[in-house]
């Protein structure tokens, strides 16, 4: 790897680039997140995940960092573990974009993810998942605002669905991949991941050229393109593989911890 100076940013992506498949975090990885605050630099994880799937990470970094959650809807400070900026979809919204999809995409069941909370129509079923999250079943997913719209399709893979999503409802809501198959997550519109970190970098004085990302995911690639050096794990999508400047280890493998370490040894 070539000589780089050390950036004033690090923003990483969790599931798939950071964390290990099984969800954990190395210890080598942990050490090298501390390099990064020990050095001045801002450590930014930037993720799909909300809040309420945090704690374990926070716990696991040392309360290290912040977190740009929801696909850059919720900013969730690790140190404190409170929401300190949110970006919700209104109401008025939802309830458009979820007629618009229950007219022209039939079999989309819907859940919500809140600023505290997570809510599913009674036929959403992720492999259990709103089980074991003891998340709450609701009649309308219009009710209140949110910060990310989840529609799931029992049989339409997640590429051909954001191709449909978008193109019905591209106007009103910024639609992401999910890793799940048949999953699309919604935010609301112009909120992504990229736009959540520049926001924090301009807040903090901070220029794309100081700022290094890593991801695996296509959701990640407005990050990725924002960034002034991008790295993706080799355990990539192709897609992501082919647009960064660099590639490093596997996520199970500590590649983004073998980057920080060599930045700021």
């Amino acid at each position: 790897m070539r000589s780089l100076p050390a950036p004033r940013l690090v923003a990483t992506d969790l599931d798939g680039t950071a964390l290990r498949t099984d969800g954990t975090v190395s210890p080598r990885t942990v050490a090298a997140f501390g390099k990064v605050e020990e050095s001045g630099a801002v450590l930014a994880f930037v993720t799909g995940r909300p809040p309420r799937w945090m704690g374990g990470v926070a716990s696991a970094v040392r309360h290290r960092g912040l977190a740009i959650c929801a696909n850059g809807a919720l900013i969730y400070d690790l140190h404190t573990e409170r929401i300190v900026e949110s970006h919700l979809i209104g109401i008025e919204v939802l309830e458009e974009v979820v007629a618009q999809l229950r007219a022209n995409v039939p079999e989309l069941v819907f859940s919500v993810e809140y600023e505290a909370g997570f809510a599913h129509e009674s036929d959403f079923r992720l492999g259990g998942l709103d089980r074991a999250l003891g998340a709450a079943r609701v009649e309308s997913v219009t009710s209140r605002p949110c910060a990310k719209l989840l529609a799931l399709h029992p049989r339409m893979n997640a590429d051909e669905l954001h191709a449909a999503v978008d193109e019905l409802v591209g106007h009103l809501v910024t639609t992401t991949h999910s890793s799940s198959r048949g999953l699309i997550e919604m935010s609301a519109q112009g909120v992504t991941k990229a736009t959540a970190l520049a926001a924090l970098a301009e807040q903090l004085e901070i220029k794309p050229s100081q700022t290094i990302a890593f991801g695996d995911m296509p959701n990640d690639l407005p990050m990725l393109s924002w960034a002034g050096t991008s790295y993706a794990v080799a355990n990539a999508h192709p897609r992501v593989l082919a647009a960064v400047d660099h590639v490093t280890a596997t996520n199970d493998h500590d590649g983004v911890a073998q980057v920080i370490e060599k930045l700021y040894a």
